[in-house]
């Protein structure tokens, strides 16, 4: 969906492959003939975990799990031992093996342990949202991996190219799926509204494609630049055989998803334990029809700020425009019922401080300019000194004839 940072890979073809990290943001893959090429890392494998959203969770629901081993060494594993794993991944979608592909993997089971244990803890905030979307549309369930690569599960996600949110779309492509983007709202932020509308998003590639790895690169850098390399390629429909023709960025993008499905089922074989999440009591929403902010809610209800903006990411700077349009507030279920009570006590706390957005203002008079006029002055030399006209000044001071005396005051304005 968003460009990366990716530099052209030698042929895939029978010689293989052979990488190694060169930095933080990406790695280099050498043929057998000694030929280089850098290939930058997905948004997701970049992006830090510390945001406002993410940042409470930790706080507030994650420990350290003991469901595997604890140990920060990554044990060494043979390909064939990568290659049976892979296989044995319950998924439609193809995910065969290569160096580039062990590379990921191997980063994601070093570097970005830490990352990995944060993320596995976050699958029981979205996974179920992610399932409940693509078996609506019957998509490949492994697709809720995608995410991954993309925000590293985060809602706040923004890319340097602009795509927001836990999928990461730009703004047009997220508008035509119905996400609204205003000031105040971003509905890319929104993990339901969002998941829903990338499952339709993934399902219209499907049926152009019919080939998943194409559908995710085309989710990648859009639906034109495969076109053009089916094109280049006299019509050939495989990623893999398209590999040569897809823009660098695009390259490691079905690369890092292999990776991603395979660590985030295989995680404790690379001894990464993931935080144990205790799940947030159960949600409910009320339809929002007026201005609101979330301070307001917060102090009235006595709940954590952060609370709220973790339950609502969608609502940019913390204000419900309700005026607008009626919105959704997702509140604690147990808190539900005190903001009916109390709705009335909500929308009227401190709404000088909260909601400054005036709905009318009054002009002020302008203020009086005075002249008091010197020997030799005339009207019209009064009025161009003053950018005005001489009937302004004639009918302020009720002056008829030309001539003015000196020494006397006379309005100007």
């Amino acid at each position: 969906m968003k460009k990366l940072c990716i530099g052209i890979l030698s042929m895939l073809g029978a010689s293989a492959l052979y990488a190694q990290q060169t930095d933080e943001n990406s790695i280099t893959v050498r043929s057998e003939s000694g030929t280089e090429e850098v290939i930058g890392l997905p948004e997701g494998m970049l992006s830090e975990t510390d945001s406002l959203y993410l940042d409470w969770i930790s706080k507030n629901y994650i420990n350290i799990g003991e469901n595997c081993e604890v140990n920060a060494g990554n044990p060494d594993v043979s390909d064939s031992v990568y290659i049976d794993r892979l296989q044995r991944i319950p998924a439609i979608i193809e995910m065969p093996y290569n160096e580039v592909v062990r590379k990921f993997i191997d980063m994601y089971a070093t570097r970005l342990r830490q990352k990995v244990a944060f993320m596995l803890s976050a699958n029981n905030f979205y996974m179920p949202i992610f399932e409940e979307a693509l078996d609506l549309y019957n998509l490949p369930l492994e697709l809720k991996y995608l995410p991954v690569i993309e925000s590293a599960l985060n809602p706040m996600a923004a890319s340097r190219q602009g795509a927001v949110g836990l999928w990461q779309f730009m703004l047009n492509t997220g508008k035509v799926y119905g996400l609204k983007v205003t000031s105040f709202v971003d509905e890319r932020r929104d993990p339901i509204k969002s998941t829903r509308a990338a499952a339709r998003y993934l399902k219209d590639l499907y049926d152009i494609y019919h080939d998943w790895n194409l559908v995710l690169a085309a989710y990648n850098c859009g639906p034109g630049t495969i076109n053009k390399a089916i094109r280049r390629a006299d019509g050939e429909k495989d990623f893999w055989q398209l590999y040569n023709y897809l823009p660098k960025e695009t390259r490691g993008y079905v690369p890092a998803f292999i990776a991603a499905n395979y660590i985030m089922t295989y995680y404790c074989e690379h001894n990464i334990s993931p935080m144990e999440m205790k799940l947030p009591e159960g949600t409910d929403t009320i339809h929002i029809s007026r201005p609101l902010h979330l301070q307001q809610v917060a102090e009235v209800c006595n709940i954590n700020i952060d609370e709220l903006r973790a339950l609502n990411p969608e609502f940019k700077k913390d204000v419900v425009p309700g005026n607008e349009q009626p919105y959704a507030l997702r509140l604690p279920s147990k808190t539900m019922s005190y903001f009916i009570d109390h709705e009335d006590s909500i929308y009227n706390y401190k709404p000088e401080t909260y909601l400054t957005r005036r709905s009318t203002v009054d002009i002020p008079e302008p203020k009086a300019v005075y002249h008091r006029i010197r020997n030799g002055e005339t009207l019209g030399g009064i009025a161009r000194k003053y950018g005005v006209s001489v009937s302004q000044i004639r009918r302020l001071n009720g002056i008829r004839g030309s001539n003015i005396r000196a020494g006397k005051s006379i309005r100007i304005r």
